[in-house]
């Protein structure tokens, strides 16, 4: 069992931890039994700047510190998460419902975003240029960009930290951290890590408190050079008309409205496994899970068939219980909004194949809602147009591969698509007529260090993840040298 302040200064300000100047405070729930975990600091403006000042007087001997000594603190940390992972992931369990066997799993992947950016920090080159003119010589220097503002989301509160803080670093920069109000436990723990790692004051700072004066606090002050937001697409359009005000850099990873398509030659049992896995884990709240399935009519009912059969195994119930496949939902509105998709699909003539809100376990007390699949939906329901961000997944079926493709494209979002095909020429001819910035195929867990993440359309700017994601954090600086 974790033991927890019942109040505690969340605020990491150059170096130092503190609470909310007017001492106000805001809850932090366990959304599987909707018990109160503690109260954390609910600042705003005055405590972000501060933050922003810590971070842009750091950034001077930051930015010039050798890469190679930038490098050894992130390995440090790196080590100290691996070493860490049981308690961590209790916390993050705790205050994000998600069962505790993914939730090692993220500390992991957080953990492997700051192995990937201590090796990344050595190798930032820059550029020689062969001149056109006699005597010239030309150079490109990366350099970093400044203080950063990173607002990281609820459902990944570990590994979407980890995955801006660790480029931002290795690139020289300093970071003001903004956590989503449910999650602020994880975050506080990783920001010890670092420091225990030997980070100097005043390179990462940490505010919780209000969204709105936080978020324009960094928006509006001029030191603040890019941010970098995990969220949703309507949010990330606000920053986007916001930051303009001072042409700030943005990076965004927002909304996700993932389709698998299944093909008639696919491995089912491949297919059903993975299908299952991508669209429950942390109860279908994740921006790549997918969202809605298009399978093949030839092979519509033994895929349902062999789905159902998996689906009944999971469990549902309280994270920290090893049994577990599924947790809560992070809360009642969420909760809603899966029911709103069952219950339009269902008017609109879709059919109830499992699970719905009979099926919920009714002796417990959080946000739960039990694996549900509906068959037979069509283009015009919300479940098909909209992220439902919980665990309700549709089935489509289609004919030509055109129909599924054409489909799959038919969104304003472009994050990750899936497709399930033992036939190499059809993977080829699909990923490259799929309009999204992640295409698995027989894969339905892209999401690695090693390799960029991010979406195009309207599902974001930018890329997280290789050595693309260390370019978000640098600026490149032209320096031509003449002779006489």
């Amino acid at each position: 069992m974790i033991e927890v302040e019942s109040k505690i200064a969340s605020n990491f300000i150059n170096g130092d931890w503190y609470h909310a100047d007017s001492s106000e405070t805001q809850p932090v729930y366990n959304p599987a039994t909707l018990e109160k975990i503690t109260e954390v600091a609910y600042s705003g403006e005055a405590e972000t700047k501060r933050a922003i000042e810590g971070a842009q007087t750091a950034f001077k001997e930051w930015s010039t510190m050798p890469a190679r000594k930038r490098s050894r603190i992130l390995y440090k940390a790196h080590q100290l998460l691996l070493n860490d992972v049981d308690r961590l992931a209790h916390i993050l369990t705790m205050e994000q419902g998600k069962p505790l066997k993914e939730a090692k799993g993220e500390i992991k992947s957080a953990a492997s975003f700051v192995l990937w950016y201590a090796e990344e920090a050595n190798r930032m080159y820059g550029e020689w240029i062969p001149a056109s003119q006699k005597g010239k010589r030309q150079l490109v220097i990366p350099h970093p960009v400044g203080v950063v503002g990173a607002i990281t989301p609820w459902n990944f509160p570990a590994s979407m930290i980890t995955r801006k803080v660790a480029p931002a670093l290795a690139a020289g920069c300093t970071v003001v951290l903004k956590p989503a109000p449910e999650t602020p436990l994880s975050a506080m723990e990783i920001v010890k890590i670092f420091v225990k790692a030997g980070l100097p004051k005043g390179v990462l700072n940490l505010v919780t408190g209000d969204a709105k004066e936080i978020g324009n606090a960094l928006l509006t002050n001029h030191n603040v050079r890019l941010i970098t937001f995990t969220g949703s697409t309507e949010v990330g359009k606000h920053l986007m008309r916001e930051s303009a005000n001072h042409v700030k850099k943005l990076s965004l990873e927002l909304g996700g409205h993932a389709p698998i398509i299944i093909f008639d030659d696919a491995d089912l049992d491949l297919a059903v496994k993975l299908s299952l896995a991508s669209k429950f884990r942390n109860a279908g709240q994740t921006c790549i899970c997918a969202n809605r399935l298009y399978v093949h009519e030839s092979v519509k009912e033994r895929f349902t068939e062999k789905l159902i059969e998996q689906v009944k195994q999971l469990k549902v119930g309280q994270g920290t219980r090893d049994d577990v496949d599924v947790g809560p939902l992070i809360n009642e509105q969420a909760v809603d909004k899966v029911k709103g998709h069952l219950h339009d699909a269902v008017e609109k003539g879709a059919k109830l194949v499992y699970g719905g809100d009979s099926q919920n376990t009714s002796d417990l007390n959080g946000h739960f809602y039990h694996p549900t699949v509906v068959q037979g939906t069509t283009s015009e329901m919300r479940v098909m147009n909209e992220e439902t961000f919980g665990p309700l997944l549709p089935i489509q079926t289609f004919k030509e591969d055109k129909e599924a493709i054409d489909a799959a494209n038919d969104t304003n979002y472009g994050l990750a698509a899936y497709v399930f095909t033992d036939s190499l020429e059809r993977s080829y001819q699909v990923m490259e007529q799929l309009e999204y910035g992640i295409v698995g195929i027989n894969d339905v867990f892209p999401a690695v260090a090693e390799a960029p993440f991010g979406g195009i359309k309207e599902s974001g700017i930018g890329k997280e993840g290789g050595h693309h994601g260390l370019h978000e954090f640098v600026e490149q600086k032209f320096v031509s040298i003449g002779s006489k």
